[in-house]
Formats: structure tokens, C-alpha cells, sequence
């Protein structure tokens, strides 16, 4: 059982050996959430949420009525499914699809990720494309990695402005939706 107290928030989470991170929250979603805010009517994507820690995060915050959970792992979703029982979250959303293949919610106001930055970038690319889309205009997508450049080149080709910041040798990147068309088609 790992034991979490974050900014303040406290709760129990169950992982898995299988999954990333088995042992403790990793230091980089860690790093992402010293920095996000959330506001009273957000409504936040947890994409790629593992065993739940970022969602189960921002639904203590805020309700579990508007913090969506998704990952393509069977076994990610039955453990996230698990941690928000334990922590007294009968309906959290939380589901299984392959990105946003089978997942139709739109109107996020945030969407967090910690990407799989060590395989090829072609999942990151996918999660801000499609993100993007899911996100109204004003909302902000949050990822957190160990490789700065081709991420920040990737957020300002889709978002126009992208902020990053090194929290314990990880970059925290961010970006604000302004439009409803990608920044490179303007």
C-alpha cells in the first residue's frame, strides 16, 4: 500500500508490479502536480492514469463527478477501478481505450499526463493532438517528462505558446488552448 500526501491531500493507493511506478508515486507526476491548480468547476482528464494516482488526486480536490480516468492497460484500470473504492470513490470515471479511441468526453479543462517518454514520441504526439481536441478553448493540457525540446516544439506547433519548467530534473510543460484550431494551421 503506498501511503500519499500530496500538497496536503491525503489517500492509500494499491499498485502493481506490472505497472509504472509499482513502489511509490513517481517524483515526475510529483513534480506535475506542485504545479497544477485546480479551480472549483474544473473538469480533468487523468490520461494514461496507471493505477490512478493524478485522477484520485483531483477528485479529493474537487468531485469525482468531474475527473475522468483513462488508460489503454486492462490492468492500470482494474487497479485505478481498486483505488477508487478505497478511497471512497464509487463513480469515478474510469476507462479502458487505446488513447481516445473509445473514450467520447470532451470539455476538459485540464487534461494531465505523464507520457511514456523513454518509447517513441508517437503516443505523446497522439495524447496533445487528440488532447487538444478535448480540451475547451481556455483549458490547459499538463505533461511531465526527462526530454524538454521535443515536447516544447511539439506543444507550441499545436497550442502557439507552451511554458516549461525543471522540478527535480523533470520538465513540467504546459499550455492553454486559445483557439479551436491548431496553432500551425493559423
Amino acid at each position: 500500500m503506498i501511503r500519499a500526501d500530496i500538497n496536503g491531500v491525503c489517500f492509500e493507493l494499491e499498485s502493481h508490479p506490472d505497472l509504472f511506478s509499482p513502489r511509490r508515486i513517481d517524483a515526475g507526476t510529483l513534480a506535475m502536480l506542485s504545479c497544477v491548480e485546480f479551480a472549483e468547476n474544473d473538469r480533468v482528464l487523468d490520461l494514461g492514469c496507471g493505477y490512478g494516482v493524478v485522477g484520485i488526486y483531483a477528485a479529493k480536490i474537487l468531485s469525482e463527478s468531474c475527473v475522468f480516468l483513462l488508460d489503454s492497460d486492462p490492468v492500470a484500470v482494474e487497479t485505478a477501478t481498486k483505488n477508487a473504492i478505497v478511497n471512497n470513490f464509487s463513480d469515478l470515471s474510469i476507462t479502458q481505450s487505446d488513447g481516445f479511441r473509445d473514450f467520447h468526453e470532451t470539455g476538459f479543462t485540464k487534461i494531465l499526463c505523464n507520457p511514456p517518454y523513454h518509447a517513441d514520441f508517437s503516443v505523446a504526439k497522439r495524447f496533445i493532438l487528440k488532447g487538444f481536441n478535448r480540451l475547451e478553448i481556455g483549458g490547459e493540457m499538463w505533461f511531465v517528462t526527462k526530454r524538454d525540446k521535443w515536447y516544447r516544439n511539439k506543444f507550441r506547433s499545436v497550442f502557439g505558446t507552451v511554458q516549461s519548467q525543471l522540478i527535480d530534473g523533470y520538465f513540467v510543460i504546459s499550455a492553454h488552448k486559445t483557439s479551436a484550431s491548431y496553432a500551425r494551421t493559423r
